[in-house]
C-alpha cells in the first residue's frame, strides 16, 4: 500500500508571466504524476480556482479554501490580481469526501490563516490530509510558533485515526532544524529525512530571479515539508523516495518555490 504526495507553493499571481507559469505547473504535475498534491499560494476567483483548473486535464479531484497567508497586495500590483483570493488547494486521485477550513492562531493578522483538512476516499480507507502555510514575517514569529503548535494538535486529533497514515504538508516557513517545527517533529515524522532526501536540499533559493531576499532566515533552506504519522498504533510507515520537483520548464520557473515529492508506503497495523 502506498501513494505519492507532493507539496508545492505556487506563488499565486505574484511575479511575471503567471499565465505561462500555469502551463509549466501543469507540465510538472503530469511529469511527477502524484496521487495527492498539497498546494499553497493558490489563486481563486468567483468563477474558478487554480486548483480546479489544474485538476481538470488529468481528471483529479480538487478543493480550495481562502487563507490570509500571504495577504493579497493592496492595491493590486496589476489588474490580474484585482479581486483574486489567495488560498490553499488540494488535488487528489481519489474523491475528496469532505474538507473544512481550520482557523489558525493569529494575533497580528486581521483575518486568521487556515489549514485545509480533508478526507480522501482511498481504496484502503479514509485518508486524512492537512494542507497549510504558516506565518513568515519575523515580527510575527509568535504567531508562527502558535500555528505550528495548533497544527500539531490538529494532526494528532484521534478523530483522524484510521487504517491509513495521517499526512501534513505545506509551506511551513521554517527550516528543518528550526525551533518552530519542534511541536510537529515531536509527533510527526519528516518524510524527507525518512526517505533519505538530501539534507542540503533547498526549496526557496536565492538563485531565483524574484527570490524574496528580505526573508533572510528562509532563503536557501528547505521550508516546504511533508510530515506523517501512523493512523493506528503498530502501523509502520516508510518513505521510498524524497525528491524535489518544479525546476524550469523551457527556461521558465513555474514558481519561486520548488516542490517536495515523497513516496509513502505503510503496513496494516500489527
Amino acid at each position: 500500500m502506498g501513494l505519492r504526495i507532493m507539496t508545492w507553493n505556487l506563488w499565486w499571481r505574484f511575479g511575471p508571466q503567471w499565465r505561462a507559469r500555469q502551463a509549466a505547473i501543469a507540465h510538472t504535475l503530469r511529469a511527477v504524476d502524484p496521487d495527492v498534491v498539497a498546494l499553497q499560494e493558490v489563486w481563486g476567483t468567483d468563477a474558478t480556482t487554480q486548483a480546479h483548473e489544474l485538476a481538470r486535464p488529468p481528471g483529479l479531484h480538487a478543493a480550495f479554501t481562502p487563507t490570509s497567508l500571504p495577504p493579497a497586495p493592496v492595491p493590486p500590483e496589476h489588474p490580474d490580481q484585482d479581486g483574486v483570493r489567495v488560498g490553499l488547494g488540494l488535488l487528489s486521485r481519489w474523491p475528496i469526501t469532505r474538507w473544512r477550513a481550520v482557523p489558525m492562531p493569529a494575533r497580528y493578522r486581521d483575518t486568521a490563516p487556515t489549514t485545509l483538512l480533508a478526507e480522501l476516499a482511498h481504496p484502503d480507507g479514509p485518508l486524512r490530509v492537512a494542507v497549510t502555510c504558516l506565518e513568515w514575517e519575523p515580527e510575527f514569529d509568535a504567531d508562527r510558533h502558535a500555528q505550528a503548535e495548533a497544527l500539531a494538535a490538529v494532526a494528532t486529533d484521534p478523530a483522524l485515526d484510521g487504517p491509513l497514515p495521517v499526512l501534513v504538508a505545506g509551506d511551513l516557513n521554517a527550516a528543518p532544524d528550526s525551533p518552530v517545527l519542534r511541536p510537529l517533529n515531536a509527533v510527526l515524522t519528516d518524510a524527507w529525512t525518512a526517505g533519505g532526501g538530501d539534507p542540503a536540499a533547498v526549496t526557496l533559493s536565492s538563485a531565483h530571479p524574484h527570490a524574496p531576499l528580505e526573508a533572510a532566515e528562509l532563503i536557501d533552506q528547505r521550508i516546504d515539508h511533508v510530515l506523517v504519522r501512523p493512523g493506528r498504533p503498530g502501523q509502520r510507515v516508510s518513505v521510498g523516495r524524497a525528491e524535489l520537483a518544479g525546476h524550469p520548464v523551457d527556461g521558465l520557473d513555474p514558481s519561486d518555490h520548488l516542490a517536495v515529492v515523497c513516496d509513502l508506503e505503510w503496513s496494516a497495523p500489527g
